[in-house]
């Protein structure tokens, strides 16, 4: 009742299947409005070449106590990187692994930043609500080159499915081969797990993301309903992978053609650096 009383018990989700982070950590740990700023490039990109968001269609999350997280990906770390990306004139296009609709964690949506909520509604929604397939996209070398660019954002989500998933592992493997940009945030470099070639194609890399020590603090204030199942920067570490941040701020990561920043917070430095990047590159 005290929990309760004070607003660290989550509530079930909409399906009543998973729980939401409780009116307390949402306080704490979601913004209503985001720091997004315009930036304007020097010039802009007028080639027909994309960027791929790989996003997951999985939800629920099953925590060590058997109660289940309902997650999905960021809506902010999905939105806001894109949106420096489409003011420098790149389009982009959205990939789950089947290509059913894209699981968004709706909960954490800046509800006072009407700029992010255009973009999502009328420029990332229809493309969430219909995805490619990816494997669609990873058995056609003619789709699979018209990206120069592969972004898993973040949100738990992200650690569902697609660091299995071995059409990642040849999404990642193609980036690499081909020299393209590989970016991610907070959660999203849990994809990069999906590489199974060894060595492992980024060991030795240094990476932004969330802290496993911060997700090991979260279910005491109410963010999900339990311990989480596995740690993916324990994973990344094993693989040889230097984590350059401890906390979940704004460091922003540059590591040969990957580029990944830590949480929310580092949305406008992830997404302004990729942008200038690409455009060096391509434009």
């Amino acid at each position: 009742m005290i929990w309760n009383c004070l607003g660290l018990e989550g509530a079930l989700d909409d399906a009543g299947i998973g729980y939401e982070p409780s009116p307390f950590s949402k306080r704490l740990a979601v913004d209503k409005k985001t720091d997004y700023k315009v930036v304007e490039f020097d010039k802009t990109y007028k080639g027909d070449k994309k960027v791929l968001m790989i996003c997951t269609e999985e939800r629920y999350m099953q925590m060590e106590n058997g109660k289940k997280f309902s997650s999905g990906n960021h809506p902010v770390e999905a939105c806001h990187p894109m949106m420096h990306l489409v003011n420098a004139g790149f389009d982009f296009d959205v990939a789950t692994p089947t290509g059913k609709p894209v699981c968004i964690e709706m909960w954490a949506l800046p509800q006072k930043d009407q700029v992010m909520l255009d973009f999502f509604n009328k420029t990332a929604k229809p493309k969430f609500d219909a995805p490619l397939s990816l494997a669609d996209v990873v058995t056609d070398e003619k789709k699979l080159s018209q990206y120069i660019c592969f972004f898993p954002p973040g949100g738990h989500g992200a650690m569902l499915g697609l660091p299995e998933d071995e059409k990642m592992g040849k999404v990642l493997a193609y980036a690499k081969e081909k020299d393209l940009f590989v970016m991610s945030i907070c959660h999203g470099p849990a994809a990069f797990l999906a590489a199974k070639q060894e060595p492992f194609l980024f060991d030795g890399y240094k990476m932004a993301c969330f802290p496993d020590s911060v997700d090991k603090q979260t279910p005491m204030i109410g963010y999900m309903p339990g311990k989480m199942p596995w740690y993916f920067g324990e994973k990344l570490i094993e693989r040889g992978v230097t984590i350059v941040n401890t906390g979940a701020d704004a460091t922003v990561a540059e590591d040969r053609k990957l580029i990944t920043g830590a949480s929310p917070k580092a949305c406008q430095g992830l997404g302004v650096l990729v942008a200038q990047k690409l455009l060096e590159a391509f434009a």
